[in-house]
């Protein structure tokens, strides 16, 4: 697998190496020694998986701390634009998003920290999304941030008026009025 870091410090792209022949594609998504080889270390508790329809916004999801979790996402069916935005306040990143696609094609996977908001969009008809998490889902602990948020100034690959968004993350605090930060 190859590493491939980001402007964001932390933040990293996982590209595997993928063995194709004419029965199909065999590939590693993850390899605990792999990654403890490149300094990823996490100990993963739970996949998660989420299916969803073009123009679907999921996010911008974290828990804070003790409960903060660690994201390992990747697509299994379709394509994503996956965002992470910074909220360690130490960084010199901090409030800054950082986007890539990912789909089931390019088999790319994005490592999320501690630290970070997460999101993303849907931009094939469908997309089935799996992710790995170091810490278990803990609701009193759950925060986020709203998708259009103008200082965050995101662009989600998809036309406003393609957006589906839900009741929930439709009453999430834009950034300047989030409560919480990470050090």
């Amino acid at each position: 697998m190859e590493i491939e870091k980001t402007p964001i410090n932390d933040l990293i792209i996982i590209n595997p190496v993928v063995f194709n022949d004419e029965r199909g594609y065999f590939f590693e998504a993850y390899n605990e020694a792999k990654f403890r080889e490149n300094g990823i270390i996490y100990n993963f508790i739970q996949d998660n998986q989420s299916f969803s329809k073009r123009g679907v916004i999921r996010g911008l999801h974290l828990q804070t701390n003790p409960f903060a979790q660690a994201k390992l996402v990747r697509v299994l069916e379709g394509e994503i634009l996956d965002v992470a935005v910074d909220l360690r306040k130490s960084s010199p990143t901090y409030g800054q998003y950082f986007s890539v696609v990912l789909s089931a094609e390019n088999k790319k996977q994005l490592m999320i920290p501690h630290g970070f908001a997460h999101g993303f969009s849907v931009l094939s008809a469908t997309a089935s999304v799996l992710y790995k998490v170091d810490q278990v889902y803990h609701k009193e602990s759950e925060r986020g941030i709203r998708y259009d948020d103008s200082i965050l100034n995101i662009d989600w690959k998809i036309d406003y008026n393609e957006v589906i968004v839900s009741e929930k993350d439709l009453i999430l605090p834009y950034f300047k009025d989030i409560d919480f930060s990470f050090e």
